[in-house]
């Protein structure tokens, strides 16, 4: 025989990671084309950041700099930021979430493949706990500010004269909470220039990039569809009876799956082999809980967005999801578990 029938070719990390940033390459061309080059001062940050607190940190601990930084899992957390950030937040806003994410979030426990929480996560979930005024200034899409409107005002905060509208507007998901916290209804909210057919004016374009590039990355074997499609499933499970009952209350399930951080999640960050479940009932199970979990944070909770939340609260519970969704092993009684 030519080969052996069961043997597999050995998958490197490295590979992995490159083709899963191959993937968010349409997501960043959408953003580009949408809120400026800023976005890519932003990623450069990331990226500098994340590679310079994972060399320090591989120093600190003794261990050789090249497996580590070749491996583009820093990379991979650096561009994850960069779509989760703001994009025309002050500089030092992406520099320390990025520093949260590899410092904490993941050298500290060990390196990749140690680390229980998703390092992109860990990064902005800090950021919008400890600065939510600068996490909220998103800025309006498709504005007239120039690249070099952009950097300076990333770096010395120097707006041009009146465009402090299109530097500073709050998120979709921002803006429909606060207007129904005030009294507002669905459709009145939605009416405005910031929100587009079905999601938030431009988030939604941004999300169907991303949608691409997660169905790319299946095709390519390189993640399941469980976790994905559990969240969507978890997320519309509570998302699409509230607004059948009560429409002028609570938004479409379409906006919420189209508008911030829901299929980047999805596709991205729930299919995380290292911090999600590797049982196929556990991946469905994880990202049922995160979708759901998301939605209850965003509708009633205190932040516009819970995705990161959802998913950090549910990587503690990954080892018992793993625990309660393993299958019996070969011979053992159904139901019946060491």
């Amino acid at each position: 025989m030519p080969f052996v029938p069961h043997a597999t070719r050995t998958v490197r990390v490295s590979r992995v990671m490159f083709k899963v940033l191959l993937a968010l390459v349409p997501a960043f061309g959408v953003y580009c084309w949408l809120w400026g080059a800023g976005v890519l001062v932003q990623l450069l940050l990331a990226v500098f950041t994340a590679l310079l607190a994972e060399a320090a940190m591989l120093r600190l601990r003794g261990r050789p700099l090249a497996p580590s930084l070749g491996d583009g899992s820093a990379l991979l957390t650096a561009a994850l930021l960069a779509l989760a950030m703001p994009p025309l937040g002050v500089w030092w806003l992406i520099v320390l979430a990025t520093l949260f994410a590899i410092v904490p979030g993941k050298q500290l426990y060990g390196g990749l493949g140690h680390n229980p929480f998703n390092p992109a996560m860990v990064g902005f979930a800090a950021m919008i706990v400890s600065f939510p005024s600068q996490m909220g200034q998103w800025g309006s899409p498709l504005s007239p500010l120039s690249t070099a409107e952009q950097i300076r005002w990333i770096f010395l905060r120097t707006p041009p004269a009146g465009s402090f509208d299109a530097l500073s507007s709050a998120t979709p998901l921002d803006a429909l909470k606060t207007g129904l916290l005030g009294g507002g209804e669905v459709s009145r909210l939605v009416a405005s220039p910031l929100y587009g057919h079905f999601g938030g004016a431009g988030s939604e374009w941004l999300g169907l990039a991303v949608l691409a590039g997660g169905l790319w990355l299946w095709r390519q074997r390189i993640i399941s569809l469980r976790a994905p499609l559990g969240l969507l499933c978890g997320l519309l499970a509570l998302a699409l009876p509230l607004w059948l009952v009560m429409p002028e209350r609570f938004a479409s399930p379409g906006f919420h799956v189209l508008t911030g951080a829901t299929l980047l999640g999805a596709f991205f960050i729930v299919t995380d082999p290292v911090t999600g479940p590797t049982t196929p009932r556990g991946q469905w199970l994880f990202g049922f809980l995160v979708g759901a979990l998301t939605y209850l944070i965003r509708v009633f909770g205190g932040y516009p967005d819970g995705l990161a939340f959802a998913v950090l609260i549910f990587n503690i519970a990954v080892p018992l999801i793993d625990t309660l969704t393993r299958p019996p092993a070969f011979g053992q009684a159904k139901g019946a578990r060491r």
